[in-house]
Protein backbone atom coordinates (compact mmCIF):
# COMPACT_ATOMS: atom_id res chain seq x y z
CA UNK A 1 0.00 0.00 0.00
CA UNK A 2 1.06 3.15 -1.03
CA UNK A 3 1.93 5.91 1.43
CA UNK A 4 -1.25 8.01 -0.83
CA UNK A 5 -3.68 4.96 -0.07
CA UNK A 6 -2.88 4.54 3.44
CA UNK A 7 -3.97 8.16 3.97
CA UNK A 8 -6.96 8.52 1.58
CA UNK A 9 -8.57 4.81 2.66
CA UNK A 10 -7.21 4.65 6.29
CA UNK A 11 -6.78 7.96 8.08
CA UNK A 12 -8.33 10.34 6.07
CA UNK A 13 -12.27 8.96 7.06
CA UNK A 14 -11.37 8.45 10.69
CA UNK A 15 -9.88 12.43 10.52
CA UNK A 16 -12.69 13.50 8.50
CA UNK A 17 -15.29 12.68 10.94
CA UNK A 18 -12.84 13.76 14.20
CA UNK A 19 -12.87 16.82 12.51
CA UNK A 20 -16.82 17.59 12.64
CA UNK A 21 -16.56 17.16 16.16
CA UNK A 22 -14.07 19.60 16.59
CA UNK A 23 -15.78 21.77 14.59
CA UNK A 24 -18.44 21.17 16.25
CA UNK A 25 -16.73 21.54 19.69
CA UNK A 26 -15.00 24.71 18.41
CA UNK A 27 -18.61 26.61 17.96
CA UNK A 28 -20.46 25.47 20.19
CA UNK A 29 -19.89 24.46 23.75
CA UNK A 30 -20.72 20.71 23.99
CA UNK A 31 -21.15 18.43 27.30
CA UNK A 32 -19.16 15.30 26.32
CA UNK A 33 -20.39 13.32 29.74
CA UNK A 34 -23.91 12.68 28.31
CA UNK A 35 -22.04 11.11 24.97
CA UNK A 36 -19.24 9.62 26.80
CA UNK A 37 -22.07 7.86 29.23
CA UNK A 38 -23.76 6.55 26.05
CA UNK A 39 -20.91 5.67 24.48
CA UNK A 40 -19.55 3.58 27.37
CA UNK A 41 -22.47 2.28 29.22
CA UNK A 42 -24.37 1.40 25.72
CA UNK A 43 -22.91 1.55 22.57
CA UNK A 44 -18.99 0.42 23.15
CA UNK A 45 -20.59 -2.98 25.34
CA UNK A 46 -22.78 -3.78 22.18
CA UNK A 47 -19.83 -3.40 19.37
CA UNK A 48 -17.59 -5.51 22.01
CA UNK A 49 -20.24 -8.39 22.40
CA UNK A 50 -21.11 -8.44 18.51
CA UNK A 51 -17.39 -8.11 17.99
CA UNK A 52 -16.34 -10.84 20.27
CA UNK A 53 -19.45 -13.38 19.45
CA UNK A 54 -18.43 -13.27 16.05
CA UNK A 55 -14.69 -12.81 15.44
CA UNK A 56 -12.45 -15.55 14.30
CA UNK A 57 -9.57 -14.67 16.28
CA UNK A 58 -9.27 -18.06 18.67
CA UNK A 59 -8.98 -17.91 22.18
CA UNK A 60 -5.34 -18.82 22.17
CA UNK A 61 -4.82 -15.80 20.09
CA UNK A 62 -6.66 -13.74 22.62
CA UNK A 63 -4.91 -14.81 25.52
CA UNK A 64 -1.60 -14.19 23.92
CA UNK A 65 -3.11 -10.71 22.37
CA UNK A 66 -3.35 -9.96 26.29
CA UNK A 67 -0.41 -11.36 27.52
CA UNK A 68 1.25 -9.26 24.85
CA UNK A 69 -1.26 -5.67 25.92
CA UNK A 70 0.55 -6.29 29.49
CA UNK A 71 3.93 -6.53 28.12
CA UNK A 72 3.74 -3.58 26.01
CA UNK A 73 2.21 -1.64 28.83
CA UNK A 74 4.80 -2.50 31.44
CA UNK A 75 8.09 -1.92 28.94
CA UNK A 76 6.63 1.68 27.85
CA UNK A 77 6.21 2.24 32.02
CA UNK A 78 9.60 1.15 32.80
CA UNK A 79 10.97 3.35 29.81
CA UNK A 80 9.48 6.18 30.25
CA UNK A 81 9.68 6.49 34.31
CA UNK A 82 13.94 6.54 32.98
CA UNK A 83 13.76 8.98 30.46
CA UNK A 84 11.87 11.23 33.02
CA UNK A 85 14.45 10.50 35.43
CA UNK A 86 17.58 10.89 33.30
CA UNK A 87 16.02 13.63 31.89
CA UNK A 88 15.28 15.56 35.02
CA UNK A 89 11.52 15.44 34.59
CA UNK A 90 9.58 17.70 37.80
CA UNK A 91 8.29 15.18 40.29
CA UNK A 92 5.08 16.94 39.55
CA UNK A 93 4.23 15.55 35.73
CA UNK A 94 6.56 12.59 36.04
CA UNK A 95 3.69 10.76 36.68
CA UNK A 96 1.58 12.28 33.63
CA UNK A 97 4.35 11.93 31.08
CA UNK A 98 4.59 8.14 31.69
CA UNK A 99 0.50 7.80 31.07
CA UNK A 100 1.09 10.02 28.02
CA UNK A 101 3.92 7.61 26.47
CA UNK A 102 2.18 4.45 27.71
CA UNK A 103 -1.34 4.22 26.97
CA UNK A 104 -2.43 4.71 23.22
CA UNK A 105 -5.93 5.79 22.19
CA UNK A 106 -6.74 2.31 20.92
CA UNK A 107 -10.23 3.22 21.46
CA UNK A 108 -12.32 6.34 19.70
CA UNK A 109 -9.50 6.51 17.51
CA UNK A 110 -7.73 2.75 17.45
CA UNK A 111 -10.50 0.79 16.04
CA UNK A 112 -12.03 3.03 13.32
CA UNK A 113 -8.49 3.35 12.23
CA UNK A 114 -8.20 -0.49 12.34
CA UNK A 115 -11.44 -1.38 11.35
CA UNK A 116 -10.33 0.97 7.68
CA UNK A 117 -6.89 -0.37 7.46
CA UNK A 118 -7.66 -4.15 8.35
CA UNK A 119 -10.95 -4.85 7.98
CA UNK A 120 -13.26 -6.92 10.31
CA UNK A 121 -10.16 -8.72 12.12
CA UNK A 122 -8.83 -5.19 12.84
CA UNK A 123 -11.84 -4.06 14.35
CA UNK A 124 -11.94 -7.21 16.17
CA UNK A 125 -8.18 -7.41 17.68
CA UNK A 126 -8.59 -3.18 18.05
CA UNK A 127 -11.73 -4.00 20.46
CA UNK A 128 -9.76 -6.88 22.49
CA UNK A 129 -6.85 -4.59 23.05
CA UNK A 130 -8.77 -1.86 24.30
CA UNK A 131 -10.35 -4.24 27.25
CA UNK A 132 -7.11 -6.30 27.86
CA UNK A 133 -5.95 -1.83 28.12
CA UNK A 134 -9.15 -0.62 30.34
CA UNK A 135 -7.84 -3.17 33.26
CA UNK A 136 -4.72 -1.59 32.96
CA UNK A 137 -5.88 1.69 32.74
CA UNK A 138 -8.35 1.49 35.94
CA UNK A 139 -5.17 -0.59 38.23
CA UNK A 140 -1.87 0.52 36.81
CA UNK A 141 -3.07 4.36 35.49
CA UNK A 142 -4.84 4.61 38.56
CA UNK A 143 -1.51 3.97 40.50
CA UNK A 144 0.49 6.15 38.60
CA UNK A 145 -1.74 8.83 38.69
CA UNK A 146 -2.40 8.75 42.63
CA UNK A 147 1.20 8.11 43.09
CA UNK A 148 0.43 4.51 44.75
CA UNK A 149 -2.16 5.96 47.55
CA UNK A 150 -3.66 2.80 49.48
CA UNK A 151 -7.44 4.79 49.14
CA UNK A 152 -7.07 4.90 45.39
CA UNK A 153 -5.75 1.50 44.97
CA UNK A 154 -8.76 0.10 45.81
CA UNK A 155 -10.60 2.42 44.22
CA UNK A 156 -8.98 0.98 41.06
CA UNK A 157 -9.87 -2.83 41.40
CA UNK A 158 -13.64 -1.85 42.03
CA UNK A 159 -13.46 0.61 38.89
CA UNK A 160 -12.45 -2.32 37.04
CA UNK A 161 -15.86 -4.16 37.42
CA UNK A 162 -17.87 -1.09 36.71
CA UNK A 163 -16.80 -1.31 32.86
CA UNK A 164 -19.53 -2.51 31.10
CA UNK A 165 -17.04 -3.70 28.17
CA UNK A 166 -15.49 -5.96 30.62
CA UNK A 167 -18.98 -7.80 31.28
CA UNK A 168 -19.59 -7.40 27.41
CA UNK A 169 -15.98 -9.34 26.72
CA UNK A 170 -17.65 -11.93 29.43
CA UNK A 171 -20.82 -12.32 27.80
CA UNK A 172 -19.91 -13.29 24.51
CA UNK A 173 -17.07 -15.34 25.32
CA UNK A 174 -19.43 -17.62 27.38
CA UNK A 175 -21.51 -17.59 24.70
CA UNK A 176 -19.32 -18.75 22.19
CA UNK A 177 -18.44 -21.61 24.60
CA UNK A 178 -21.87 -22.90 24.95
CA UNK A 179 -22.78 -22.33 21.66
CA UNK A 180 -25.84 -20.31 22.10
CA UNK A 181 -24.42 -16.83 20.09
CA UNK A 182 -27.77 -15.86 18.31
CA UNK A 183 -27.60 -16.11 14.89
CA UNK A 184 -26.08 -13.08 12.57
CA UNK A 185 -29.36 -12.98 10.66
CA UNK A 186 -31.82 -12.58 14.26
CA UNK A 187 -33.52 -9.79 15.12
CA UNK A 188 -31.53 -10.01 18.10
CA UNK A 189 -27.83 -10.15 16.83
CA UNK A 190 -29.20 -7.36 14.36
CA UNK A 191 -29.97 -5.15 16.90
CA UNK A 192 -26.69 -5.92 18.81
CA UNK A 193 -25.15 -4.54 15.87
CA UNK A 194 -26.89 -1.74 14.62
CA UNK A 195 -26.11 -0.30 18.24
CA UNK A 196 -22.41 -1.31 18.43
CA UNK A 197 -21.96 0.01 15.04
CA UNK A 198 -23.13 3.96 16.13
CA UNK A 199 -19.93 3.27 18.43
CA UNK A 200 -17.12 4.16 15.93
CA UNK A 201 -18.52 7.25 14.72
CA UNK A 202 -19.76 8.50 18.33
CA UNK A 203 -16.21 7.67 19.27
CA UNK A 204 -14.86 10.06 16.70
CA UNK A 205 -16.75 13.18 17.62
CA UNK A 206 -16.22 12.67 21.22
CA UNK A 207 -12.19 12.59 20.17
CA UNK A 208 -12.64 15.60 17.77
CA UNK A 209 -15.06 17.43 20.69
CA UNK A 210 -12.19 16.78 23.49
CA UNK A 211 -9.59 18.07 21.07
CA UNK A 212 -11.38 21.18 20.53
CA UNK A 213 -11.67 21.39 24.08
CA UNK A 214 -7.87 20.96 25.06
CA UNK A 215 -5.90 23.45 26.28
CA UNK A 216 -2.32 24.06 26.19
CA UNK A 217 0.60 26.47 26.76
CA UNK A 218 3.42 26.35 29.35
CA UNK A 219 3.37 22.75 29.18
CA UNK A 220 3.90 22.74 25.19
CA UNK A 221 8.01 22.33 25.83
CA UNK A 222 7.55 19.54 28.39
CA UNK A 223 5.35 17.18 26.23
CA UNK A 224 7.62 16.83 23.74
CA UNK A 225 9.52 14.61 25.67
CA UNK A 226 6.80 12.07 26.42
CA UNK A 227 5.09 12.62 22.56
CA UNK A 228 8.58 11.74 20.82
CA UNK A 229 7.77 8.50 23.24
CA UNK A 230 4.53 7.68 22.23
CA UNK A 231 4.74 8.12 18.51
CA UNK A 232 8.14 6.59 17.90
CA UNK A 233 9.82 4.65 20.63
CA UNK A 234 5.82 2.40 21.30
CA UNK A 235 5.92 1.05 17.65
CA UNK A 236 9.27 -0.26 18.42
CA UNK A 237 8.41 -1.79 21.78
CA UNK A 238 5.18 -2.95 20.52
CA UNK A 239 7.41 -4.62 17.51
CA UNK A 240 9.37 -6.82 19.50
CA UNK A 241 6.16 -7.95 21.87
CA UNK A 242 4.35 -9.06 18.67
CA UNK A 243 7.30 -10.72 17.31
CA UNK A 244 8.26 -12.43 20.86
CA UNK A 245 5.06 -13.48 20.94
CA UNK A 246 4.43 -14.76 17.66
CA UNK A 247 1.18 -13.22 17.14
CA UNK A 248 -0.15 -13.91 14.04
CA UNK A 249 0.11 -11.41 10.94
CA UNK A 250 -3.04 -10.07 11.42
CA UNK A 251 -3.20 -9.68 14.52
CA UNK A 252 0.31 -8.64 15.24
CA UNK A 253 -0.22 -5.82 12.58
CA UNK A 254 -3.58 -4.41 14.52
CA UNK A 255 -1.15 -4.65 17.62
CA UNK A 256 1.74 -2.74 16.53
CA UNK A 257 -0.85 0.17 15.10
CA UNK A 258 -3.11 -0.01 18.42
CA UNK A 259 0.31 0.95 20.54
CA UNK A 260 1.36 3.31 17.82
CA UNK A 261 -1.89 5.24 18.58
CA UNK A 262 -1.63 8.73 19.92
CA UNK A 263 -1.96 9.24 23.53
CA UNK A 264 -5.11 8.44 24.94
CA UNK A 265 -7.37 11.06 26.80
CA UNK A 266 -8.34 8.80 29.83
CA UNK A 267 -5.30 9.19 31.64
CA UNK A 268 -6.46 13.00 31.53
CA UNK A 269 -9.57 12.02 33.78
CA UNK A 270 -7.29 9.58 35.77
CA UNK A 271 -5.16 12.50 37.58
CA UNK A 272 -8.07 15.12 37.33
CA UNK A 273 -9.69 12.51 39.76
CA UNK A 274 -7.20 10.86 41.34
CA UNK A 275 -4.02 13.27 41.25
CA UNK A 276 -3.11 16.36 43.64
CA UNK A 277 -2.90 19.99 43.72
CA UNK A 278 0.40 21.21 42.56
CA UNK A 279 1.95 24.62 41.16
CA UNK A 280 3.53 25.31 37.88
CA UNK A 281 2.41 23.29 35.08
CA UNK A 282 0.08 20.42 36.57
CA UNK A 283 -0.82 17.30 35.20
CA UNK A 284 -4.02 17.86 33.74
CA UNK A 285 -2.33 20.64 31.13
CA UNK A 286 0.97 18.28 30.36
CA UNK A 287 -1.51 15.36 29.46
CA UNK A 288 -3.61 17.58 27.04
CA UNK A 289 -0.78 19.24 25.43
CA UNK A 290 0.43 15.51 24.73
CA UNK A 291 -2.78 14.69 23.14
CA UNK A 292 -2.87 17.14 21.23
CA UNK A 293 0.54 16.85 20.11
CA UNK A 294 0.71 13.49 18.97
CA UNK A 295 -3.25 13.56 17.59
CA UNK A 296 -1.72 16.00 15.63
CA UNK A 297 1.97 14.63 14.61
CA UNK A 298 -0.29 11.14 13.99
CA UNK A 299 -1.45 11.88 10.49
CA UNK A 300 1.62 11.45 9.40
CA UNK A 301 3.40 8.80 11.42
CA UNK A 302 0.29 6.53 11.20
CA UNK A 303 0.11 6.84 7.85
CA UNK A 304 3.59 5.86 7.31
CA UNK A 305 3.07 2.73 9.40
CA UNK A 306 -0.05 1.71 7.89
CA UNK A 307 1.87 1.76 4.70
CA UNK A 308 4.71 -0.41 6.38
CA UNK A 309 2.47 -2.72 7.80
CA UNK A 310 0.20 -3.19 4.86
CA UNK A 311 3.13 -4.22 2.67
CA UNK A 312 4.43 -6.47 5.52
CA UNK A 313 7.66 -5.27 6.01
CA UNK A 314 7.17 -4.92 9.74
CA UNK A 315 5.44 -7.74 10.85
Amino acid sequence: MSLFDALTQAVLPVLAIASAGYALGWVRDVDVEPLAAISIYVLTPALVFHSLATTPIGGETAVRLGVGVTAFTLGMVAIATGVARITGHPDETRGAMVLASTFPNAGNYGIPLAAFAFGSVGRSTAILYIVFQAVLMYTIGVYIASRGTMASGREAVIEVFTLPLVYALAAAWLARALSVVPPADSAAMEAIQLTGNAAIPVMLLLLGIQLANTTYGAALRSAVAASLLKLFVAPVVALGVAMGLGLSTEVGRVFVLACAMPAAVTPLMLVVEYGEEQEGVTAPEFLSTAVLLTTLASVVTLTVLIALLQDGVLV
